[in-house]
């Protein structure tokens, strides 16, 4: 029989190719987006019209938060599968606009786990973010480290849907994978990117802001290894507690409910990510070297050996790769 997933946040960057690897798998998808204008809304309405050349697809414009509509959602449909990825993502816009961020992360989520409480579907998997690791020094970041320290007020929502998963996984028996990705990037991103910005910068002659001097790393994601991994984590369904854990495992000892890194386990320093999108340009860019912003930390690493155990592969997109694919959409799309 033909799988039905809920796919929340499918007009964003991250829930546009889920929703569309989920199709080409030959399931049907729900898509569930606000469409809201944090960014140019142009580039949403794009990404569900692709999706919509799919007659497994269906879109539905709403709010995670608005009561009812996730409820309604779950009983029509019966939902196999659900991947949330619907959130008010951003760490410097956290600063600005928190509230936003309580509404879309915290009371979304709420309600998406009230709804599943009633129609239970077989697998949960809830976008978190390797931004809860914080200020943890120790790298590569495993799935057991202590993360109780977030440095910006997006990581700490992110953490909060973590425990509020837990929760629900074990009064109620759901199964849940929470995902840690980690800066992922690619064709369709959004403009308040990284490899976004510094390509439209560059492209235009404008100079491109650099902080904490360039001394930074980051364990670039390319989109669809990410997105592989996410589908892959479908059918390793948390077991209930007793269950023996594989070696290495995040399970919880009292519910169904793992953490899962999804990262490409290789980081790569801020100065040659910039030289990559150079290259690819084949133009140089006029530099501002400035301080590190508030709620930012200088690396990321991610250990993706639960990820490998689970699925049997992992991220491998070379960084100079999926920047040229990047860089050669963003041509194509802008007509640069």
């Amino acid at each position: 029989m033909t799988r039905t997933a809920l796919v929340t946040g499918s007009a964003g960057f991250i829930g546009y190719f889920t929703a569309k690897a989920l199709l080409d798998q030959g399931w049907r998808v729900v898509g569930l987006d606000a469409m809201t204008d944090y960014y140019d809304v142009r580039l949403k309405d794009r990404r569900h019209a692709m999706l919509h050349q799919n007659a497994g697809f269906s879109a539905v414009n709403a709010r995670l938060e608005t009561p009812g509509v996730l409820q309604d959602l779950f009983e029509t449909h019966q939902f196999d599968a659900v991947v949330h990825l619907a959130a008010q993502a951003g760490v410097r816009y956290s600063i600005d606009a928190p509230r936003s961020y309580v509404e879309a992360n915290l009371m979304g989520t709420f309600e998406l786990l009230e709804a599943a409480r009633a129609v239970p579907p077989a697998h949960m998997l809830l976008a978190s973010t390797s931004s809860v690791y914080g200020a943890n020094t120790q790298m590569p970041y495993t799935e057991a480290d202590k993360v109780d320290a977030q440095m910006s007020f997006y990581a700490a929502t992110k953490k909060a849907t973590e425990n509020m998963a837990h929760s629900y996984a074990h009064l109620y028996d759901l199964p849940i994978t929470m995902f840690r990705f980690f800066t992922v990037y690619g064709a369709w991103g959004r403009p308040d990117m990284a490899h976004f910005k510094f390509t439209k910068a560059i492209l235009n002659n404008e100079p491109i802001e650099i902080y904490n001097h360039g001394k930074m790393q980051r364990d670039f994601t390319y989109i669809d290894d990410l997105v592989r991994g996410i589908t892959a984590l479908i059918d390793a369904v948390p077991p209930m507690p007793g269950a023996d854990p594989i070696q290495g495992d995040s399970l919880s000892a009292v519910a169904p409910h793992r953490v899962v890194n999804i990262g490409t386990g290789a980081p790569v320093a801020l100065m040659d990510f910039v030289e990559s999108i150079e290259t690819a340009i084949g133009q140089k860019a006029t530099k501002i070297f400035k301080d590190m912003q508030p709620g930012d930390v200088p690396a990321t690493w991610a250990d993706t050996t639960l990820l490998k155990t689970l699925t049997g592969d992992a991220p491998t997109t070379p960084i100079q790769t999926g920047i040229q694919t990047f860089v050669d959409w963003y041509r194509d799309y802008y007509q640069v």
